[in-house]
């Protein structure tokens, strides 16, 4: 088995549903639900959760880690919440939060604006910061890399929207 997949989830103030393969975690934060593989047996003891493979399958073998890492995701979602911080790199390049959205301006001849989906929020404590914050891990990176696309950091001067631990290769212009 998985050596992920061995190991437990501690729930750490969380309330967990376990009705066949469909998982709810409830916390102070808010709710998630999965549904995950038949596969594979989801039991909730002693304030932890651990998953079992029903057989020994390879897809129950490598199911079995990725929904102990999916399940973990989830509890620590509806405690502590998930941040995405980026920087704007760029002269003019500014960002604001306004009407559950983002307005940035990013060089263009309008300004864009960002509509946030539901359960993501986003705050900018400055004009050249973002924190993208949210209870599910998958749509806070998939809402600030939809942020980042609108201006990708180009390789000469490094201008545009990029994550805060990213790291940007300059190129060398070219010489005569």
């Amino acid at each position: 088995m998985s050596r992920v997949g061995k190991s437990p989830v501690a729930l750490s103030g969380a309330e967990v549903v376990i009705s066949g393969s469909k998982v709810t975690v409830k916390g102070k934060l808010g709710t998630l639900e999965s549904v995950f593989s038949s596969l594979l047996t989801i039991e909730n003891k002693d304030g932890q959760l651990t998953v079992v493979r029903n057989d020994d399958s390879r897809e129950g073998n490598a199911l079995s880690g990725t929904t102990r890492a999916l399940l973990a995701n989830m509890v620590k979602g509806v405690t502590e919440g998930f941040t995405k911080k980026l920087t704007l790199v760029g002269v003019g390049y500014r960002a604001k939060a306004e009407n559950n959205g983002l307005k940035l301006e990013l060089g263009f001849s309008h300004d864009v604006f960002y509509a946030m989906p539901e359960g993501v929020t986003a705050e900018t404590p400055a004009q050249t910061e973002i924190l993208i914050k949210g209870v599910d891990k998958q749509q806070v990176g998939q809402v600030a890399a939809e942020v980042r696309a609108y201006r990708p950091p180009e390789p000469y001067k490094g201008k545009g929207v990029r994550y805060a631990d990213e790291v940007v290769i300059i190129k060398e212009t070219k010489k005569k």
